[in-house]
């Protein structure tokens, strides 16, 4: 297995995900260029992080000072504007350079976005991640990463301090298309459970209690693990994941089930339904809010039993 030192790390993006997936970095001892579209927040991360850290303006200028470069960014098309603006990553990038998109991006647009970077002497891997700001924090991610297995293998040092499961999707956009089907996954299963919990409610259980039967039981997933106690029945609904990102990945899903001719009416009716909340929250809600649409549907609010436990 070939694997290659890389001394100095760009990343660009270092909010809710990339600050934690930056610190990690730094921990396993690499320098870094920071760069974010708010700048005051890479100076406040580079001046916690102290030695060996610095901070660029643009695409090109951090480019030129870096081994790798790693994208953590909203969407593909801030990604593509990131790399391929006028003073964008590939204006200065150094032959040979890997540039590891860790967004959640859409499949086809990495592709395209791939032969841009090969063609300015690069090579561009899609590595987006699931676990959320909790397990970035402790460099627990599961990283999903699609390229040639020779580059998978160059950047997997890089990549093992961010995250324990490091798996080798496929080709360069399967990456993208394996978080999108994930996310599709999770999304289901959060709203069937919230659903069951009010169900339940409404019959005289406490939804607390029905977390901990699913959770010895075989309707455990996720969300009854990790998110309904935690984040809905704590009233809380912070798990850092934004419910404007979780429409984009059941969006992203969508569109690969169409590109691919595959029948998904299940996966449409929940992306309708994530939007639908989305529509009806408003902007800036996390996406365990989504459970307030279940609420709203009942005219009934979750919620735990004062003597349940945690």
């Amino acid at each position: 297995m070939a694997q290659t030192t890389y001394g100095t790390i760009g990343f660009i993006g270092v909010g809710h995900m990339g600050g934690p997936m930056a610190r990690r970095l730094h921990q396993a001892g690499h320098a870094l260029v920071l760069m974010d579209a708010d700048r005051q927040v890479a100076e406040r991360l580079a001046a916690e992080l102290g030695e060996r850290i610095q901070v660029a303006d643009t695409g090109d200028e951090l480019a030129a000072q870096c081994d790798l470069i790693i994208t953590m960014l909203p969407t593909s098309a801030i990604v593509r504007a990131v790399l391929a603006g006028p003073r964008g990553v590939l204006a200065g990038l150094r032959p040979g350079t890997p540039v590891l998109d860790m967004t959640s991006g859409v499949p086809h647009e990495t592709q395209r976005l791939s032969e841009d970077v090969q063609q300015a002497g690069g090579v561009l891997l899609d590595a987006p991640v699931s676990g959320g700001v909790a397990r970035a924090q402790v460099g627990e991610l599961t990283i999903m990463v699609g390229g040639a297995g020779s580059e998978v293998d160059k950047v997997r040092p890089v990549l093992a301090a961010m995250g324990t499961q490091v798996l080798h999707v496929g080709a360069v956009g399967s990456g993208h298309a394996m978080k999108a089907l994930n996310n599709l996954v999770s999304a289901g299963g959060f709203l069937i459970g919230v659903e069951a919990l009010m169900i339940g409610q409404r019959f005289g259980l406490d939804p607390a209690v029905m977390v901990d039967v699913l959770n010895a039981s075989t309707g455990m997933n996720n969300s009854t693990q990790k998110k309904f106690k935690q984040y809905v029945l704590s009233r809380s609904f912070a798990s850092g994941f934004g419910l404007d990102l979780m429409v984009k990945d059941l969006t992203i899903a969508l569109s690969i089930a169409t590109e691919e001719g595959t029948p998904s009416p299940f996966s449409a009716l929940c992306r309708e339904l994530w939007a639908s909340g989305a529509t009806l929250l408003g902007p800036g809600q996390d996406h365990t809010a989504i459970a307030k649409l279940v609420e709203a549907l009942a005219h009934t609010e979750l919620e735990a039993a004062a003597s349940a436990g945690s």
